[in-house]
């Protein structure tokens, strides 16, 4: 893992990664979201739109978690290491997951702005934070997925931003609409109950429930599984 978080700092990537990422957060919170024309202080316009800076942003990070170690050919020597396939999936996901925390807890001038323009509820940010931080741990456990599949990196992108695009738009009233005619209620429930916003939503309104939690436990835990059988089965062939 201290390898993998300090491989980021070594090459332009994670400075790219954390100016676009600042840039972005700061154009969607204060111009799209018309942060200063609502005259309200909260960060709602800057969690409503970090899900889509995460379906873009995410997936550029975890392309290169193993399709780089693939196509390198480095992959033979990293299971040479007295590691274990669990212990290097782990470790590459810690790191990128911190990465992204590092990336997030940046954007802490935008929460000490708001608190300085008024009195937002900051148990209520608080939560949002923490919700930001468990739905960017499951779009990465999907790409580290994806990136064990492919050599390439384009592939493992698209691939993983399309996989994400579909567990995010699971809970859009749109998509529902088109299960409500034939399709009985558990399964509409259970459609809504796969996409990210809809557990992502609740948490990010300060209700911290142990259901949205486990539902971000166990996608995760889900994916990096997938990619610790996806590893062993290339490791084997």
């Amino acid at each position: 893992m201290r390898r993998e978080l300090a491989s980021y700092f070594t090459t332009p990537l994670a400075y790219i990664f954390i100016v676009i990422f600042l840039m972005m957060s700061g154009v969607f919170t204060f111009y799209l979201g018309r942060f200063f024309e609502r005259g309200q202080a909260d960060l709602i316009s800057f969690f409503n739109f970090i899900p889509w800076l995460y379906l873009i942003l995410v997936p550029a990070i975890a392309m290169r978690l193993w399709s780089e170690e693939r196509k390198s050919g480095t992959i033979e020597l990293l299971m040479t290491l007295p590691v274990t396939v669990v212990q290097a999936v782990l470790g590459k996901f810690l790191a990128a997951w911190l990465f992204i925390g590092v990336a997030l807890l940046l954007t802490f001038p935008v929460w000490v702005t708001v608190n300085y323009l008024g009195e937002p509820d900051n148990g209520v940010i608080l939560a949002s934070y923490l919700g930001s931080w468990l739905m960017a741990g499951g779009f990465l456990a999907i790409g580290s997925c994806v990136s064990a599949t492919t050599k390439s990196q384009v592939v493992a992108f698209i691939l993983t931003l399309v996989i994400c695009f579909l567990f995010v738009a699971a809970g859009f009233p749109m998509v529902l609409d088109a299960f409500t005619e034939w399709a009985p209620l558990w399964m509409i429930d259970g459609i809504s109950s796969l996409s990210f916003l809809t557990h992502f939503d609740a948490i990010s309104r300060g209700v911290i429930d142990l259901r949205d939690l486990l539902y971000f436990l166990i996608m995760t835990v889900c994916w990096l599984t997938a990619t610790t059988i996806v590893i062993n089965i290339k490791k084997a062939d």
